[in-house]
């Protein structure tokens, strides 16, 4: 039983593969809903943005927002607030809908964009999510990428620390060591929420299913980008 999943958002000729190995485990699989949480890259905002109607569009179709968990969600805490802006150019949650649709087929959702990854904003998003979903099959996406412009040996060191915590289910230590920069993740904040969430719904067990970083693609190891896909059961 799959309660949430970590995977990577770069161009897919970099960490599709990656990503890959998270969605194939969900071939089959039907959920409620999916809520899938991502770093703002480009607009700077304090909070917590939800996208909470209408929908995303891809090549394979439009993707729903699920309205009434949307909704539900957004009640929870006044940083949890409507700012379309913040999805309109944001491709850490784009970037996953095409995986989804191919594994799940017709699905809704509910996207939200975190503009601050404060500890505080984590628990509170993570509380409101966990209210929303308890009574429902609901699976949760963590959209991150890891450390950046590192030397391959450097990046792999970075990032064996934000896996470790993920396959330690450590959240304290996670967060710990991305605020005084031990280790790196853009979707530091996002990982979080979905190992928090997925620990309230009773997940217990974590898997890492792939690493690699930008090197193992290109060849080029002077400057690299880490990526890891990773799953929580219940």
């Amino acid at each position: 039983n799959i309660a949430a999943l970590i995977v990577p958002h770069a161009g897919y000729v970099y960490s599709g593969q990656v990503a890959a190995y998270a969605y194939k485990l969900l071939l089959g699989k039907r959920y409620d809903s999916v809520i899938l949480v991502g770093p703002s890259h480009r607009v700077a905002f304090g909070g917590v943005s939800i996208y909470s109607e209408g929908g995303y569009e891809t090549p394979l179709g439009v993707v729903p927002v699920d309205e009434n968990l949307a909704g539900k969600i957004r009640s929870y805490s006044n940083i949890i607030v409507d700012f379309p802006a913040a999805h309109l150019q944001e491709h850490s949650l784009e970037i996953q809908l095409p995986f989804l649709q191919v594994v799940l087929g017709d699905f809704s959702f509910v996207p939200l964009v975190m503009g601050d990854q404060s500890a505080e904003t984590c628990l509170t998003l993570a509380d409101a999510v966990f209210q929303a979903v308890k009574d429902r099959r609901v699976l949760i996406v963590a959209s991150s990428d890891l450390s950046h412009f590192h030397s391959y040996k450097e990046a792999r060191a970075l990032d064996g620390i934000v896996i470790q915590h993920i396959q330690d289910n450590d959240v304290k230590g996670l967060l710990e060591n991305l605020t005084f920069n031990k280790t790196e993740a853009c979707g530091g904040g996002p990982i979080a929420v979905a190992m928090l969430t997925s620990q309230k719904l009773g997940a217990r067990r974590s898997l890492l299913l792939k690493y690699a970083n930008s090197g193992d693609v290109t060849g080029d190891k002077s400057s690299v980008v880490g990526y890891a896909s990773a799953v929580y059961f219940r």
